[in-house]
């Protein structure tokens, strides 16, 4: 079992301030090989999937009377017929236990849970297979930009591509079908790739029902559905001053490199491929580092654009760029970003291998670094970091 000491501190920091631990994550993202790690010397793992956890929690304060365990694991436990009720008398009755409820989506999604648990559980959202674990799973990079972040597909010795498809097929029959009882798997699956081959790029829901010839109604239910099962990432543009900003129009992107390059037909990668991977490598980091912030694209009329930015602070903006090599950076989208939000950190994201390092850009300070650097100063530095 590979270990995975980022996810587990999460859910333990997650602890330090309630009882319920809610890990969701997409199919085979790895969260109850996760889960199955706390140790079963302390955890008592109830597998949701078996019908006799339902017979198991029928009487839920008789259930967690008797539980002679520390943790408590109920995995995918929207099968359970009342799991917010389970959950909610697992934390108000016996507050000394520590619940992790694992699933593929957000609470309320499922008609199941009547009751959301607010102020009783903390979300902890599971990405594939991060930029710095892959010395872990002993893979390298373009590997990882090939095969994606799902476990099993990134240890494969080459890339499995009936994976892919099967898990497509999967997703949709366990999690889609089930949660929003959607009967046209064929139009979902269109939507569905039609976006991860668009995955990065802008998002417009009348073009996209023109092209493929479903209501716009449907492809926003549908986009809503892959959204909060995180099977595609909205990012949303980021505005306030400055003229021509796009102010509505999200971007789209698809939750793992692997799938993307599998719908694109990137077999096998070319060099110029390595850049839009990449920054989709870089959007689940900050997900996973910067998961109390939004994330958020800033782009203008003509194009010119920053590709992530935090909003720290009051009139502070962090503004990232992914770029495969640092040298293809230009910088005059982040120049005129910088006109109108002059006050934050500016960061060229790269897979580079060398300490990061300041230099500046026509006037500007910006400081080049792999995703590890970005995180060691986004925690570390304080506030208000100005732009130089």
């Amino acid at each position: 079992m590979i270990e995975r000491p980022f996810w587990i501190s999460r859910i333990e920091e997650a602890w330090k301030q309630v009882s319920i631990v809610w890990l969701t994550g997409v199919r085979r993202v790895g969260k109850t090989t996760l889960v199955q790690s706390l140790g079963a010397d302390r955890t008592l793992y109830v597998n949701c999937d078996l019908p006799v956890s339902t017979d198991m929690v029928a009487d839920p304060e008789l259930f967690f009377r008797n539980c002679d365990h520390p943790i408590v694991v109920f995995d995918e436990i929207h099968r359970l017929p009342d799991p917010s009720m389970v959950l909610k008398i697992g934390a108000d009755l016996f507050p000394q236990l520590k619940i992790v409820a694992t699933g593929s989506s957000t609470l309320a999604v499922s008609r199941k849970f009547k009751d959301t648990l607010t102020g009783r559980k903390r979300v902890v959202h599971m990405t594939p297979v991060l930029w710095d674990e892959l010395s872990a799973f002993n893979a390298p990079l373009v590997r990882r930009l090939y095969h994606g972040g799902l476990p099993q597909a990134l240890l494969a010795e080459s890339k499995p591509m009936g994976f892919y498809r099967e898990w497509m097929d999967s997703f949709f029959a366990r999690d889609i079908q089930q949660l929003f009882a959607f009967r046209d798997p064929g139009k979902f699956n269109m939507l569905f790739e039609y976006l991860l081959k668009q995955s990065g790029e802008l998002f417009e829901v009348t073009r996209t029902a023109g092209t493929l010839g479903i209501s716009r109604p449907t492809v926003a239910e549908y986009l809503r559905a892959l959204e909060t099962t995180q099977a595609m990432t909205v990012v949303r543009p980021f505005h306030g001053r400055g003229q021509k900003e796009m102010i509505k129009m999200p971007k789209v992107y698809g939750f793992d490199t692997g799938l993307v390059s599998f719908a694109r037909g990137w077999d096998p990668l070319r060099q110029d491929d390595y850049g839009p991977l990449w920054e989709h490598i870089v959007l689940e980091y900050l997900q996973a580092h910067a998961h109390e912030s939004q994330i958020q694209y800033w782009r203008l009329a003509d194009d010119r654009e920053v590709d992530f930015v935090i909003a720290r602070a009051k009139d502070e903006v962090d503004a990232i760029e992914c770029k495969w090599s640092p040298e293809q950076f230009d910088p005059s989208g982040l120049k005129l970003f910088r006109a109108w939000y002059p006050r934050g950190s500016n960061y060229i994201l790269s897979p580079i291998s060398v300490p990061g390092y300041a230099k500046r850009i026509s006037g500007m300070e910006v400081y080049v670094c792999n995703p590890t650097g970005w995180r060691e100063r986004y925690h570390n530095l304080p506030g208000e970091q100005p732009t130089g």
